[in-house]
């Protein structure tokens, strides 16, 4: 640990960042040198398709703070290649690469809503009757789940193969999210990463043996329920993060988050639960150092 912050007796991990993102490309020795400052002595970068996971990788190679996990996200589904897997499982012989994922499932933005809207704007008057527009965005509605549910399936084995654990996204998806990853119950576990549910969700999720982790939203005005869940779930069975450069945590909401502000996520989870900050820092680094692999070799 830097002399910079000795007087800080804990460390965090920030598990969920994208630093592969534009976002970071002119300021990234800042970002990181900002992020020990706040005593984030560890992030996980994580890939979105395969060239954001390459990108990730390079960037773990390049500096000891940072690590990789690689995947291909739900919504990278229609530009993703027709084989992900071969790709990936030749990723992660690298040593820095510590979780698959993300992966998951997303059905916040389907075909068939594209149309909704474009009808909606052409008659707003009219009675709605189901067109053959319609019926053709609903077949690729289906068409589109299935593919999202197979390359979630496809990475799901491959991290029971290589013995990695899995970062999960999940949207509008709740259900069948869950109904893939319950046959892997006992085989590997995921991390359910930017938590936004209910406590009766958390436990469905904790019951599985998987874990929780909770971003930016802990601090904003609406995330009442979040910070309840924070407050009420056991100790060891979350994580923090930032998703940066996506959800700053107050007072930094709108702008571009970044790692340093795990520290702000933890802070406000930590008066949620009126415990103190070295507390939540030492149960979820411990969390983070169990559920991903830093010391691969």
């Amino acid at each position: 640990m830097n002399s910079q912050h000795s007087t800080i007796n804990y460390q965090l991990i920030d598990t969920h960042a994208h630093l592969d993102y534009p976002d970071f490309a002119t300021d990234l020795d800042d970002v990181l040198r900002r992020a020990n400052d706040a005593a984030v002595t560890r992030i996980i970068t994580v890939g979105t398709s395969l060239e954001s996971s390459r990108r990730a990788i390079a960037l773990a190679e390049k500096h000891s703070a940072v690590f990789a996990a690689i995947g291909v996200h739900p919504n990278s589904i229609e530009d993703a290649e027709d084989d992900v897997i071969t790709p990936l499982r030749e990723l992660a012989k690298n040593p820095r690469v510590v979780a698959i994922g993300e992966t998951g499932l997303d059905y916040h933005r389907l075909p068939s809503e594209k149309v909704a809207k474009e009808e909606q704007v052409q008659v707003m008057t009219a009675l709605r009757t189901e067109t053959d527009e319609e019926i053709e965005a609903q077949i690729r509605d289906g068409a589109y789940k299935s593919k999202q549910a197979s390359l979630f399936q496809q990475q799901l084995d491959l991290a029971v193969e290589l013995g990695l654990n899995v970062v999960i996204h999940q949207r509008d998806a709740w259900e069948d999210t869950l109904g893939i990853m319950r046959p892997y119950t006992g085989k590997l576990r995921g991390v359910f990463h930017c938590f936004g549910g209910s406590l009766d969700e958390a436990n469905e999720v904790l019951d599985l043996d998987h874990l929780v982790s909770f971003t930016g939203i802990v601090t904003f005005k609406n995330g009442v329920s979040v910070r309840k869940v924070a407050a009420q779930i056991p100790l060891w069975k979350f994580m923090v993060e930032t998703d940066c450069p996506y959800l700053a945590p107050v007072p930094f909401r709108g702008k571009r988050s970044e790692p340093a502000y795990t520290r702000i996520v933890a802070e406000t989870v930590a008066a949620a639960r009126e415990i103190t900050l070295r507390e939540v820092a030492e149960a979820t680094t411990e969390t983070a150092e169990g559920f991903f692999q830093f010391n691969r070799t």
